[in-house]
């Protein structure tokens, strides 16, 4: 059996930024990748490093969203100095496009109560009216009539954040392992077991990071993980001219100018097919917001499965029961990799989550416990 001083079980994006600071942390971390026939967010991302919807009515959520967005320049320039792949991260504010009053006017109560929740720590937004708007964002349709803005936005390429992040893992020594499937696991205090179709591995410390799969894997090394699908379809054109200076809650343009268009919120279960009628939503929002984009040709489509709590929030825990074992689940595998890579990841280093994250556990979700 191998020893490690820990095992990651999933190599998207939550596990492989996890496994890439625990690697820097200098502990000897496998990372046990289940491969692409897994349900997996990473490779279907938007690729938004987004603040200013998130947290509405949970400040700890907003703020450990701010953090990493905060730390994200940090680690772009890092993985491209250790690995040579840049990422792809720019940050120049975000907009939320309003096509109508009634949107409008509920999207400046969410940024206002966003302001409030915030505290001393303050939320910098503004509304920004069609005029203005019309300046910043070329061929903006006329039905388009304004939006919200905050500074903290941004976006990056989530498959280059991917490919870095595993670069970087197994430059600074850690062991991937591939295509493979946890078939058995064995927890102690301090010691787990974890058979493969290759073989067994132990560790002192696991994290549960495999998404979806974390609902399965949880129970076994006495955590819970209630997470949920919720899938999303993703629309690519053409590559075009770069037009757009920003990114937009649902569009995007790469680098490479290709433009993103989404994206859609549907309960399907684990159902990753495209449906038409979601994609001529997508369209027809998108077309609304910049009637251009209609002579743009589609090349790509495709649907992914978010990971979600039940209430949005990420789940960070360690078990009671299994000191040693820790969670991870969480829906913005982009957004977070910064405090997933250089906050989360030295706590499970050190065998302890700071008490800020107390209100992250799964234990929320526990009425006997709240009541």
């Amino acid at each position: 059996m191998q020893r490690y001083d820990a095992i990651v079980i999933g190599g998207g994006l939550v596990g492989s930024a996890i496994a890439y600071g625990l690697v820097r942390a200098r502990l000897r971390v496998t990372l046990v990748d289940e491969g692409d026939m897994a349900f997996r967010a990473s490779r279907g991302n938007f690729g938004l490093v987004w603040v200013q919807s998130k947290g509405d009515g949970a400040p700890d959520y907003q703020r450990w969203t701010r953090r990493s967005a905060d730390q994200w320049p940090r680690l772009a320039a890092e993985l491209e100095n250790k690995t040579g792949i840049p990422v792809g991260h720019e940050r120049p504010g975000g907009v939320h496009l309003c096509l109508d009053e009634p949107e409008l006017e509920a999207r400046h109560a969410l940024m206002e109560r966003m302001r409030v929740q915030s505290g001393n720590l303050g939320f910098d937004y503004r509304m920004i009216d069609r005029r203005e708007l019309s300046d910043m964002l070329p061929g903006l349709g006329p039905t388009v009539n304004g939006a919200s803005w905050t500074p903290y936005d941004g976006h990056a390429n989530p498959l280059n954040l991917l490919h870095a992040l595993h670069k970087g893992f197994t430059g600074n020594g850690g062991h991937y392992l591939p295509n493979s499937t946890v078939t058995e696991a064995a927890a102690a205090p301090g010691d787990f077991r974890i058979r493969l179709a290759a073989g067994e591995i132990g560790a002192p410390k696991v994290v549960l990071a495999a998404g979806l799969g974390n609902a399965d894997l949880a129970p076994h090394f006495g955590l819970s993980a209630p997470v949920k699908p919720l899938k999303g379809q993703i629309l690519i054109t053409e590559r075009a001219q770069h037009v757009l200076p920003m990114p937009i809650t649902r569009i995007r343009q790469t680098v490479e100018g290709s433009i993103m268009l989404g994206d859609s919120q549907e309960d399907a279960g684990f159902d990753t097919s495209q449906g038409p009628t979601v994609m001529q939503a997508i369209a027809r929002r998108a077309v609304l917001s910049f009637p251009w984009l209609r002579d743009l040709q589609i090349v790509r489509a495709w649907a992914a499965l978010r990971v979600m709590p039940p209430d949005g929030p990420p789940i960070y825990d360690q078990s009671e029961r299994f000191p040693g074992a820790f969670s991870a689940n969480c829906h913005s595998g982009v957004t977070l990799a910064a405090t997933h890579a250089n906050v989360l990841a030295p706590m499970f280093a050190d065998g302890a989550l700071d008490p800020e994250l107390e209100l992250f556990s799964a234990k929320r979700f526990d009425v006997s416990a709240t009541a």
